[in-house]
């Protein structure tokens, strides 16, 4: 039973697709949600047109330059909600319910006209909109990368797709697959993907990080202090106001679940709906803030095994990349010309932190809010549904072997290298840059060694 209402639930949301084609009917805090953003926000340019892409921002180095391998390490589509969070929901909707006193029209439209339709067994599932999200990167991916993403290369067995094993990764590689033989018309033969969660969960496989941050609450105590601080208690108080009820009643993880309605409302369905005229556009920022404090310490550079549980993930592109350089150099063909990995944003945010992306000067902490407006490490901004990093590499002939990093398919630059270097530079000195890594950063080591945690 529980089944079939899932199915339908996907069946309704479909016709979330009338996709906003200007800017109306987004959310003023939408650029605010975090890891629950759309890609949409991240890239405006595809509320107009799912599949535009902008091939000036990837140019070659130069005429003579060709791309011989792209990897692509790819966050899921737009999901529902845990099950955990569903609870929360469904209890924020009873507080409202039972305890409202006031007359505000936002109260009364949540009142007579949403409807909790979130239900625990949707868990983290992926919604039609995440379907979707990845069917269209693979078509944008084809048009960037016209002679690595082809119909050709992906009958040929050069396109290879692992996955991580939740329901959701597995079918956002389904759908990007779906993108592909759709747009070529690929209908006589299916094309297989590797489940392999040593590489797309392995956050979960590191004994030090499970045991030292992820079930250690006192690696986070930054995040319990903010949400006991006066911004949050700001914010709880304004939601309890507008909503008409105690301020007591609103906890930090119900204040969490209006801000969550707001989002998935809007992921999922298109829909700016009354949840998010709770907010205005400072708490907002307070929000988001608590949630990047929370990816700070037990994803990012608050600890350094955050990282270093990546290491197995940083050895496997490198090999891939040397094997890839050493075929094209002894005039091979490229025997895995794409890699396409999907993963989590837990996959990728420690990832991008152990290659030194997005690092401020100063850590986050419980009470820099104030001074942390323009910092890098804003996941809003980096890791929405469908997020992707990108590296390509090219055969610039005398130019030398170049590597070219893309975050959501806009270019990067390796942190640490010189600017002459920095944009796409010689896979050499990209090499060069990282060689503690690559004659480290030991997973077995890093993971099931014996050290003490260490803030960087």
């Amino acid at each position: 039973m529980a089944f079939l209402f899932y199915c339908f639930i996907i069946l309704c949301c479909v016709d979330h697709r009338a996709t906003l084609g200007d800017d109306q009917g987004v959310p003023l805090i939408a650029q605010y949600f975090n890891t629950k953003g759309r890609y949409e926000e991240v890239n405006p340019h595809l509320r107009r047109d799912a599949l535009a892409v902008n091939r000036s921002v990837l140019q070659p180095p130069s005429p003579q330059c060709r791309e011989i391998h792209l990897t692509a390490i790819v966050r899921h589509g737009t999901r529902y909600p845990t099950a955990r969070n569903v609870k929360d929901m469904q209890q924020l909707h009873s507080v409202v319910l039972n305890n409202s006193t006031g007359e505000s029209s936002r109260l009364r439209e949540i009142l007579s006209q949403w409807t909790m339709w979130y239900t625990e067994d949707m868990d983290g599932r992926l919604a039609q909109k995440g379907v979707e999200d990845l069917k269209h990167l693979a078509v944008r991916l084809s048009k960037l990368f016209p002679s690595l993403v082809s119909g050709e290369k992906l009958r040929g067995g050069l396109i290879r797709f692992t996955s991580s094993s939740k329901h959701r990764c597995v079918n956002s590689t389904l759908s990007f697959k779906e993108g592909l033989t759709e747009m070529w018309a690929i209908r006589d033969v299916e094309f297989g993907h590797e489940v392999n969660d040593a590489l797309m969960r392995f956050f979960d496989q590191c004994t030090r990080f499970v045991q030292e941050v992820d079930g250690n609450r006192s690696a986070v105590i930054e995040v319990q202090k903010f949400k006991q601080g006066p911004e949050i208690m700001r914010v709880r108080e304004k939601i309890a106001e507008r909503l008409g009820v105690p301020s007591s009643f609103i906890t930090h993880d119900l204040a969490e679940a209006a801000f969550l309605l707001c989002s998935y409302e809007f992921a999922v369905k298109a829909v700016n709906s009354p949840w998010c005229q709770l907010f205005d556009e400072e708490d907002a920022k307070v929000m988001e803030y608590a949630s990047d404090l929370r990816e700070f310490w037990k994803r990012g550079y608050g600890h350094a095994i955050n990282s270093r549980s990546s290491c197995i993930l940083f050895h496997d592109l490198f090999r891939r990349l040397e094997k890839a350089a050493g075929e094209n150099k002894s005039r091979r063909q490229v025997s895995e010309a794409v890699t396409v990995q999907i993963g989590h944003a837990d996959t990728l945010l420690p990832l991008l932190t152990l290659l030194g992306f997005f690092k401020d000067t100063a850590p986050l902490t419980s009470t820099n809010f104030a001074s942390q407006t323009q910092r890098s490490f804003r996941t809003s901004h980096t890791m929405p549904y469908a997020a992707n990093f990108l590296l390509v590499l090219y055969d610039c002939g005398e130019g030398g072997i170049r590597l070219q990093p893309l975050l959501n398919e806009k270019p990067l630059t390796f942190p640490g290298l010189t600017d002459q270097q920095a944009s796409i530079p010689l896979y050499e000195e990209v090499r060069k840059h990282y060689r503690d890594l690559l004659n480290g950063c030991d997973p077995e080591t890093e993971c099931h060694g014996v050290k003490t945690p260490a803030e960087v």
